[in-house]
């Protein structure tokens, strides 16, 4: 039993302090993410964003050796962990990243490295949640048509009740579609 206005729960550490709104925020988790990661990041070694225009395209250079590959792989599982409790905002670059676990390029590499110098210059954001009316849910929800290597489309998501995404979804579509259209209507099943 824990009580209080901070709460410490699975990485996470849940703040009460302002009525009406709770933020979450992993500090501690990114830190150890980035302590973990073999490159080790200067203070100036920030972006301003996760992902750049690159993101979708498979990019070239060799694949990774099996040593790098699986550091590969235990960062975007640990940024999958991290999108989907306190920071959504790199929840695209995770998904995209996600499908390249398998067999990962210098190209993919490039990308993890800008999404952890996003981080390291992100270390204390929080996520801050706060209902405007509990009886409005609302979603916005778009399709980017045909955007991936394999001509597959990519849909991102988002539920809110005022401040701050209660839900995020972004997520590589299972099938090739025709049209911009097509894809539109495919996401509304997901």
């Amino acid at each position: 039993l824990h009580r209080g206005k901070v709460h410490d729960y699975l990485g996470m550490e849940l703040d009460f302090r302002t009525k009406g709104e709770v933020k979450i925020g992993m500090t501690k988790y990114v830190k150890k993410m980035l302590e973990d990661f073999p490159v080790k990041l200067k203070s100036k070694d920030v972006a301003r964003t996760p992902a750049g225009d690159t993101l979708f395209q498979k990019g070239s250079g060799g694949l990774l050796d099996k040593t790098w590959s699986k550091i590969f792989h235990t960062m975007i599982a640990k940024g999958l962990f991290l999108c989907k409790r306190a920071q959504p905002d790199i929840q695209q670059a995770i998904a995209v990243l996600c499908t390249r676990v398998k067999d990962p390029n210098q190209a993919d590499w490039a990308k993890l490295m800008r999404m952890m110098k996003y981080l390291n210059g992100t270390q204390d954001k929080v996520l801050t949640l706060k209902a405007d009316d509990l009886h409005v849910i609302k979603w916005y929800v778009d399709t980017s048509f045909v955007v991936h290597p394999d001509f597959k489309s990519h849909t991102g998501a988002i539920m809110t009740m005022g401040k701050g995404a209660l839900q995020s979804i972004s997520r590589k579509h299972k099938l090739n579609v025709r049209s911009s259209t097509e894809s539109w209507r495919r996401q509304r099943s997901y």
